[in-house]
């Protein structure tokens, strides 16, 4: 045959193909016609063995496969290669690779050095720039080199199969970006965004972001935990439908926020679908619309106030007749305002009893029930009225007398609201309203209430003096529409906010109160320790080198120091720590403890170190942070039994720094999660634990201007997040602390000790006199001022807290007539208020001997 490489002869028929093409389909039929002779691989029927059974096995494969033979690489392919290779076929045929794809020369020369040296290849979505349409294109592909053995064994071709994977590597870097703008919209976004199970069964991931709490973990209890009882069936009803229909979920409801309070939400959640069609999860936001519904709340309320004031016009008007009004008044307000039980009382002339009238809806009772007289009952309603209180009465059964209550229990009632009705100076009638279940009247409807009886009984007097009705009535209702417009916008603003800051301060004036309480024991327990260390450490430089006793006072005063941590812990609580503020970085005072952490939790607990980059460094006293951090730490092994993990973490938003410790225990119940702040309060057994541990730590962190947030929920773990303002890297403002423990300069000098308690006095006289110094004692300040005024002193020691004159007061009056004299302030409180021109060093309490020298040498020798 004469035909040139790339250009067919007459296709031969099927049966004429030699054996190893036959079953090879299109491209078969194109070997056997190509003239083989002018290419390198020479005429058909002189191939080798090797070359024919490569070629049968590539013709015969349904993936891309095409073979380079010789050095030159010359191509032979199948069917599916002919497709890949495009407006190239047929000419790629019998042609060298170098000169079919031009484009990716120097690609397939290392391919054929490799190949033909016996080397593979393999390359995956590797990345080429080919000649597609007549312009160069980026394609991607999967491709596998081998090489191909001659007759004697020897490599003389490599076999390429081609998996073009453009269309994959292009929907993934697609998919990628996509993602990435995903990502983007929800970090830009100021709403809560969470996603969900198909079957949201389990919240997969929630981001708070500030309003409701986030979740991080997988949770089966997310409606209980997010969602407010009354709702629940409502959300359940909307996600039923969603899931039936594969459509948006959209609902407004109630939802509780960080804070514990209840807002109000708009959430909306989307399907996605997987390949095969199948909803995947559900991917939701949630706005939070707390104001605007408590606003629309607030409009309903007085839009609804305002029907019934007009109702209330409309009926009274109907007659001229004081007891019918009076009855179409009790009546209306008892419907408005939801209770059971609505009537009037009214009064006799000694006005120590009343006639019950109206619809008190008693079992077979009709018109006048019956004449009660409760005395106490009218003398409350004459002394409320004459100290200017409109309410009267309220929880009546809980306040009268037992056998006045009965009364109002026999006939079903627990609640009564009385207002006054007064004539010329004098109580004539009590406009009731009753309920059967005890209850608290609102401010609102105190309010109104209050209105109420005015206008009504405004309008009686009206009716008495044939003054005209509808005149009033009209202008009463103008009037009352004026005051809600005005009262409308300023009650849509303040409502809400008003309650969060009453809850706040009842909060606030709880803990202050615990804390001031706290506080004062943990005074008190100092001055305690004080004389019991002071004298053991006294008594342990006399008693020579007899082991038992040495062992006793060793035992001795290791109690009374784990009694100072523990008080320690109690001033925490209280806030009147004394810290010793250092600005630090968070993120190596961790890394710092973390041997320390691992011994002190054991080799059963696994434990992760998790830090932000770059994170801000915080102010705080070094040495209570790690104890907080070590305390959090063996709260959480106990809480895991001994075994688990626990991550530390920490990371900055908002301009503050969050230190969290988290573990896989059991959790909390949200009652102790309510309660695991409150000093003393423990779930562990008795002598396990002092129910400080927490509250030390919301101590310090608000100390240091942070707070303490306990996120947990049962059987998903429990986690503690220290927030502290963020700060830039530097040194700490402030004083410099006491010199290390060390070995003070003999020196001999006279010191004026003060202190009112004389346990802790005769402590300090004996520790002051044993460093060698000359000592006069002195039990107020008063003393110490007529002692200062007629004897030279080199220093003054004395006590803060003291009765008539405090320490630093003293030290006041005592700069102004001795500037000169070195004075140390005793406290074991660290708020104590110093001014900086007093020069005072503080000591803190309980100290040792040596502390005590140290802040004597400070004072004396600064």
């Amino acid at each position: 045959m004469t035909t040139a490489p790339g250009v067919p002869a007459q296709p031969p028929r099927p049966s004429d193909l030699p054996a190893f093409l036959q079953g090879g389909g299109d491209m078969a039929r194109r070997i056997a016609a190509l003239d083989w002779a002018h290419t390198p691989l020479g005429p058909l029927a002189s191939w080798p063995a090797a070359l024919r059974t490569t070629t049968a096995m590539l013709l015969r494969s349904p993936i891309p496969i095409v073979l380079l033979w010789g050095e030159a690489g010359t191509m032979i392919y199948n069917d599916p290669y002919s497709r890949f290779a495009g407006q190239r076929h047929p000419r790629l045929l019998g042609q060298a690779v170098r000169e079919g794809w031009p484009e990716v020369a120097d690609f397939n020369d290392n391919v054929m050095r490799v190949g033909l040296a016996g080397g593979t290849l393999v390359y995956r979505d590797q990345q080429l720039s080919l000649d597609r349409h007549g312009q160069p294109a980026p394609a991607w592909m999967d491709l596998y080199y081998s090489p191909v053995p001659g007759d004697d064994g020897l490599p003389e071709g490599v076999i390429a199969t081609v998996i073009e994977t453009t269309e994959r590597v292009l929907t993934e870097q697609q998919r990628r970006a996509s993602e990435a703008r995903l990502s983007a919209l929800v970090n830009a976004t100021a709403d809560v965004v969470y996603r969900m199970a198909p079957d949201w069964s389990t919240m997969i991931h929630l981001d708070g972001k500030g309003f409701i709490s986030d979740n991080l973990a997988p949770s089966h209890d997310w409606l209980g935990t997010y969602v407010h009882a009354e709702d629940r069936a409502l959300v359940n009803q909307a996600v039923a439908r969603a899931i039936a229909e594969r459509s948006l979920f959209e609902l407004r409801h109630r939802v509780f926020r960080v804070d514990g309070s209840v807002g109000w939400t708009l959430s909306r959640a989307v399907p996605l679908f997987d390949e095969q069609g199948q909803i995947s999860e559900w991917f939701g936001t949630a706005s939070d619309i707390t104001e605007h519904e408590q606003a629309q709340l607030a409009l309903r309320e007085n839009e609804a106030r305002l029907r019934f004031l007009d109702e209330l016009g409309k009926q009274t008007t109907r007659s001229q007749d004081a007891d019918v009004v009076l009855e179409v008044t009790t009546h209306l307000l008892g419907l408005h305002l939801g209770v059971s039980v609505c009537a009037y009382a009214d009064m006799d002339a000694d006005q120590d009893g009343f006639t019950i009238r109206g619809n008190w809806h008693a079992p077979g009772a009709k018109g006048i029930l019956g004449h009660y007289r409760l005395a106490d009952f009218g003398r409350l309603a004459v002394h409320n009225l004459r100290a200017g209180l409109p309410l009267v009465l309220e929880d009546n059964a809980a306040q009268l007398p037992p056998h006045e209550a009965r009364t109002f229990l026999d006939l079903g009632l627990a609640a009564t609201v009385c207002m006054p009705l007064v004539k010329e100076g004098r109580l004539t009638a009590l406009m009731a309203v009753h309920d059967r279940l005890p209850r608290r009247w609102s401010d609102a409807e105190r309010a109104l209430l209050a209105e109420v009886v005015e206008r009504s009984w405004a309008h009686i007097e009206r009716v008495r003096s044939q003054v005209e009705v509808r005149e009033g009535e009209q202008r009463f209702v103008q009037e009352l529409e004026r005051q809600v417009a005005e009262r409308t916008a300023a009650l849509e603003q303040s409502e809400a906010n008003i309650r969060r800051t009453e809850q706040a301060l009842q909060q606030a004036q709880k803990m202050e109160a615990l804390g001031n309480l706290t506080g004062g024991i943990a005074h008190d327990f100092n001055n305690l320790l004080m004389a019991v260390l002071g004298n053991l450490e006294l008594m342990q430089r006399r008693v020579g080198d007899d082991p038992a006793l040495l062992r006793l006072l060793g035992n001795a005063q290791a109690g009374a120091q784990r009694g100072a941590a523990l008080i320690e812990r109690m001033l925490a609580f209280a806030r009147r720590q004394e810290l010793r503020p250092l600005r630090l970085d968070a993120t190596a005072l961790v890394q710092g403890m973390a041997d320390l952490l691992r011994r002190s939790l054991g080799p059963t607990v696994q434990v992760e170190l998790d830090f932000a980059a770059g994170l801000p460094w915080v102010e705080t006293d070094p040495n209570q942070l790690e104890s907080a951090l070590l305390n959090l730490a063996v709260n959480a092994r106990d809480a895991m039994g001994g075994q688990g993990r626990l991550r530390l973490t920490g990371h900055a938003q908002g301009g503050r720094v969050c230190l969290a410790v988290a573990d896989n225990g059991q959790g909390m119940s949200a009652a102790t999660l309510a309660r695991a702040t409150e000093p003393f309060f423990t779930t562990k057994g008795v002598g396990k634990g002092t129910g400080l541990g927490l509250s030390m730590v919301l101590g310090l962190a608000e100390q240091s201007g942070g707070s303490l947030v306990l996120l947990s929920e049962p059987g998903q773990g429990t986690t503690a997040q220290i927030w502290l303002p963020a700060h830039a890297p530097g040194s700490p403002p402030g004083s410099t602390p006491l010199p290390p423990p060390g070995n003070t300069p003999a020196a001999r000098w006279r010191v004026l000790a003060v202190d009112d308690d004389e346990l802790v006095l005769g402590s300090t006289l004996c520790l002051l006199k044993a460093l060698g110094h000359d000592v006069v004692a002195a039990n107020s300040a008063a003393q110490a001022l007529r002692l200062l005024a007629g004897q030279p002193f080199d220093a003054l020691v004395s006590d803060h807290a003291m009765p008539e004159m405090t320490g630093t007061q003293l030290a006041e009056q005592v700069r102004a007539l001795h500037p000169q004299l070195a004075i140390v302030l005793v406290s074991g409180y660290s708020d104590v208020p110093l001014p900086a021109a007093l020069n005072v060093v503080r000591l803190a309490k309980p100290f040792s001997q040596n502390q005590l020298a140290q802040a004597l040498h400070s004072a004396v020798a600064p």
